[in-house]
């Protein structure tokens, strides 16, 4: 069981500490949904880990006939489909395995809250949950990394002893400012791709130019190349 005050880890390390592209990916997703360290990121990963690991090894117990794997098979899609991480109807293990760490991402308490528009920003959205102005079910809930349930994402609202419940409170966000906020992030996703495709253009020109500059040297030397001498038979 252990001891209370030292509670075993929920996430694993990455194996390579050093490596530049994933380094390079956590931190766009610490950006992206207001994550405190690197900790939360590898928790998430971890539970979709463990939710692939039972997949796998249920359908290897399903084609030896296992009867109990039918019975934990059904547990883990419905498991999955209260989460929200897969529809409820028609998903099966396959589903699971495509599961990725950004579908437990978007259920935490902190990103559904500002996804809803309590808050203007993830980061926000953290200290809203953290200092017990927001409520699931009428409860207070203080943790940010609280996975939301299917049935409990309508029941998302301020804490009742919470100032901000106040639809007056100049903290509180306001529709139209939300709004202009969508539009300005959605204007700036579409200037970053089209400036993808300008810097790309030139890239797969100057591919293309090499390429036929190599084609037309090889035409020139296998067309300067001396034909065979015919074989002298006397």
């Amino acid at each position: 069981m252990g001891d209370p005050k030292f509670p075993s880890k929920k996430y694993e390390t990455p194996a390579h500490p050093w490596e530049g592209e994933r380094i390079k990916a956590e931190n766009e997703l610490l950006m992206k949904y207001g994550l405190k360290n690197k900790r939360e990121l590898w928790r998430a990963q971890s539970f979709v880990r463990s939710l692939r690991a039972q997949s796998r090894e249920l359908q290897a117990r399903l084609r030896a006939s296992d009867p109990q794997a039918e019975i934990e098979t059904k547990l883990l899609l419905e498991k999955c489909s209260k989460m929200a991480l897969l529809p409820p109807e028609g998903s099966t293990l396959n589903d699971v395995l495509t599961l990725g760490t950004e579908a437990v991402l978007q259920r935490r308490l902190q990103t559904v809250i500002y996804r809803k528009g309590f808050a203007y920003t993830p980061k926000q959205a953290r200290q809203l949950i953290v200092h017990g102005h927001a409520a699931v079910s009428g409860r207070k809930v203080t943790i940010p990394g609280y996975l939301v349930k299917r049935t409990e994402e309508d029941k998302i609202e301020y804490h009742v002893s919470s100032p901000i419940a106040n639809e007056l409170h100049p903290m509180r966000p306001k529709p139209e400012e939300l709004k202009a906020k969508e539009e300005a992030e959605a204007a700036k996703v579409e200037a970053a791709e089209k400036q993808e495709i300008h810097v790309a253009k030139p890239k797969l020109k100057k591919i293309i130019v090499t390429e036929l500059k190599e084609e037309k040297v090889e035409d020139i030397e296998k067309a300067s190349l001396p034909e065979p001498a015919p074989e002298d038979k006397g």
